[in-house]
Parts: structure tokens; sequence; C-alpha cells
């Protein structure tokens, strides 16, 4: 178990990232492709993906095993996007390298390294422009294609948390980050990760919402790098059709009501703060509150409280729901 220690200013300079990170997504992707368990959810991703796996893929999966940890320097945390992502991976500092492949090297001691990989270690730096120039030809074949929809739901995860950091504050995010973490002032603990201590010391902790981790969050290897913890989102299970999303409204609302059918839908859309919503629907908080109410009971919405943050979120009945009301909207339009 990871044992992330805050003070009061690491409170005060938490944050959540604003998008996804392409290395982070590389990388985890990797696990995905590698495992073959991509699941219901990612199975469309896994199916179109196989067939454009670029050769070069093999240099990565050489540093990237089916499961565990990589070596720090495949992430490296700097904005700009992949470009500027790309530029910092071929300009890791040798003694980085070296640093991270031995500590790679010492978590994967019955895995066979490559020639080049040894070489790496040693603090030949050639070979980093190689993985590079893989992690480039990936993106670009594997990621590329789905990158909108992987941004979209990453800000749909984003977004929902931020309504309740609105609510509760960071006790109720980080109370509610994944049931493999668990949050008491100052202590955040993280089981399934390495054990050991991870003091902030007033550095801050930058979220970061993944849409390929599909387990608990995962860390950085090096206490010393710029702290992050990377954690799985809550996927809207029709994300792979490009032009999926919650029902115009029309046979819903005759369904729930206009105001039941507004809300049922924008909590689909990762919105969870009950003033939003109101305000969303064109009605007050308290109506809101009564409406989510009678949605919950229906079995189609579920909440749950977390000290002074009450948290909804859209049932799979209720994901059913909307889905059926789409498609029954798509069925009453003249065929074009």
């Amino acid at each position: 178990m990871l044992r992330i220690h805050f003070t009061g200013e690491d409170l005060a300079r938490m944050r959540i990232a604003p998008g996804p990170d392409p290395m982070w997504e590389m990388l985890l992707s990797l696990h995905r492709l590698q495992k073959r368990d991509a699941g219901v959810v990612l199975g469309p991703w896994l199916r179109e993906s196989l067939p454009r796996v670029p050769p070069a893929t093999r240099l990565l999966t050489a540093l990237v095993p089916p499961a565990g940890l990589a070596p720090d320097f495949l992430t490296p945390a700097v904005g700009g996007g992949l470009a500027a992502q790309l530029e910092a991976l071929r300009s890791t500092p040798r003694h980085q390298l070296s640093q991270d492949l031995r500590e790679f090297t010492r978590q994967n001691l019955s895995r066979r390294l490559p020639t080049w990989v040894r070489e790496l270690a040693e603090g030949e730096s050639e070979g980093i422009g190689r993985v590079a120039d893989a992690a480039q030809a990936y993106v670009d074949a594997v990621i590329g294609p789905f990158w909108e929809r992987i941004r979209a739901q990453v800000s749909r995860d984003r977004v929902r948390r931020s309504a309740v950091l609105a609510e509760g504050g960071w006790d109720a995010v980080l109370g509610t980050l994944h049931p493999s973490v668990h949050w008491e002032y100052p202590v955040l603990r993280v089981e399934g990760l390495r054990d050991g201590d991870l003091h902030l010391g007033g550095r801050g902790l930058r979220l970061q919402p993944a849409f390929f981790r599909r387990c608990g969050p995962t860390a950085l290897c090096d206490p010393t790098l710029s702290p992050v913890l990377v954690h799985p989102i809550e996927h809207d299970v029709r994300w792979a059709t490009p032009d999926a999303g919650p029902a115009d409204g029309r046979a819903l609302a005759h369904l729930l009501g206009p105001t039941r059918a507004t809300l049922l839908s924008a909590l689909a859309d990762g919105v969870a703060n009950t003033g939003e919503l109101a305000r969303l629907a064109g009605t007050t908080a308290p109506n809101a509150s009564r409406h989510i109410t009678a949605l919950r009971e229906a079995a189609l919405v579920s909440s749950q409280r977390h000290r002074n943050a009450t948290l909804h979120s859209v049932t799979d009945l209720g994901l059913a729901l909307l889905e059926g009301g789409r498609n029954s909207d798509a069925r009453s339009e003249p065929p074009g």
C-alpha cells in the first residue's frame, strides 16, 4: 500500500489535470493491448486497434510489461501535448535513464530484456530516440483515431469531480476517488501499489484521470518527481459510438416528463452538482432534488453521500433507458 502524506499546503496546491495525458494513455493502453483484457467497455477500441498496431511497438512493450510499473521517463510531466512530451522523452538525461531502468530491471527480474535496453541503462542514449519514434507511431495509429472520444470521456469525469470539489472540497474528491483509495487527513492510502511512503512536502498532487486505466490508481516510482496520481474514470458505455449521446428528449420526456428527462441526460454527461442540474433543467435546486429522488426511487439514479456532498450518477438501467430513448427518437425521423 502506498501512503501519500499531505500538509495543508499540499491541499492548497492540489489540482485536477485539464485533460487526458497522451503518454500516460499510451502506456496504459499497452497494458490492455498485451493482456487482451479490454472488457466490454474498451472492447471496441481493442478490436479496431489490433490490426493497426505498428511493428515498432515492440520497442515500447520491452519497457511496458502487461502488468506492473514502467520506467518513469516514459511519462514526462510537461505541458503542450504529445509533441512536447516526445521532445522531453528524447531529451531525458542519461542519469535518469540509468536510474529508471535499474529500478525497472529490479522489479522485473524474471523478464528478459533486449540488449538495447541494457545498453540504454548503461548510458547509451541513442536508443531513446527510437523509443520516442515508436511512441509517436503507436499513438498516431492506435490512439489518435479515438482521441476526441477519449478527451470527451476524461472531460466528463473531470466535470463530475469538479462539481464534487465545489460542493465538498478536496475531502470529498479524495474520499470518492476509487474504492481502493482511503482518505483520512493527512494520509491518502492507495491499495495495490508498492508499499511505501510519499511525502508531498508542499508540492501538492496532480490528479490525472486516465481513459485506459481499469483498476485502481497508479503513480510514478521516483518520489522526487512531480507527484501525480493516475486514476480510472467512469466510462459512458456508449463512448465508442461517435454520434452516441443522451436522447434528444422527445421520447424520454413523454415517459418521464421534461424536467426528469433533462436531469437524467445531464447526469449521464457527468454533471453531479445539484445547483448546476437545476440550472440546466430550468428549475430550483429543491425541485431538482425532488425529481432526482423520484429517479433514484425508480432505480435510474444512484446517490452517494460523502460528508457535505451528495454525488449522483446514472445507473445501468438509466443508461439503457437513455439509449432506448435515443434509438426511439431516431426511428421517429423519416429516412434520409
